[in-house]
């Protein structure tokens, strides 16, 4: 959780390295994802620093119409440094969620509670790979380094990490962890 300007950007780095977007005008102009991103990064420095209410206002109402141009429903506070969102498309995460730094995540997740639960949702690690089309929900734990194939549904826990998981329900299927199928623009020893 961002806590301090410099963890502010801190974050927004570990994002833009993770999306492997540039420091290019025409990235930061026209790149709606990265925008979208700054934007939820600028909301949790707002809100969890107590910053100005009338900029904090703004920059809501601007996260949520680019939210609802993406098709992303993500509350802030859910994701660690470094996410990566592939691409537009719709993208359901509920607020209690919390995933770790380094996740990718792609077009047609959701990741919700379980049913009548508002607090039960899912407990994610560090860099995992989180699949087109999968669904995850209920107070379930997912391992670090996890990879998570297409159309998967997760709804039990998978705590050990360093693997690959996919099916309806999902299972493990390998013990390749999500290595090579993401970038970290997070690392741990970074000063966030």
């Amino acid at each position: 959780m961002i806590k301090s300007y410099k963890e502010y950007i801190n974050y927004l780095e570990a994002d833009r390295i993770s999306l492997n977007r540039s420091k290019t005008l025409k990235a930061f102009f026209f790149d709606d994802v990265w925008k979208f991103q700054r934007l939820m990064r600028r909301l949790e420095y707002l809100t969890n620093c107590k910053k100005n209410c009338l900029i904090k206002t703004y920059v809501k109402y601007k996260y949520m119409k680019y939210g609802q141009k993406l098709g992303f429903t993500i509350p802030i506070n859910t994701f660690g440094p470094g996410l990566a969102i592939a691409h537009s498309g719709t993208i359901v995460v509920n607020g209690a969620t919390k995933v770790g730094s380094n996740c990718r995540l792609h077009v047609c997740v959701n990741i919700g509670t379980e049913a009548g639960k508002s607090s039960a949702a899912p407990l994610i690690g560090d860099n995992c790979y989180i699949g087109p089309g999968v669904k995850m929900f209920g107070n379930i734990n997912i391992g670090s380094n996890t990879a998570i194939g297409a159309n998967a549904v997760v709804n039990k826990s998978f705590p050990i990490g360093n693997i690959t998981i996919a099916g309806i329900p999902a299972k493990i299927i390998s013990t390749q962890s999500s290595s090579g199928l993401l970038i970290k623009g997070y690392h741990s020893q970074d000063t966030i």
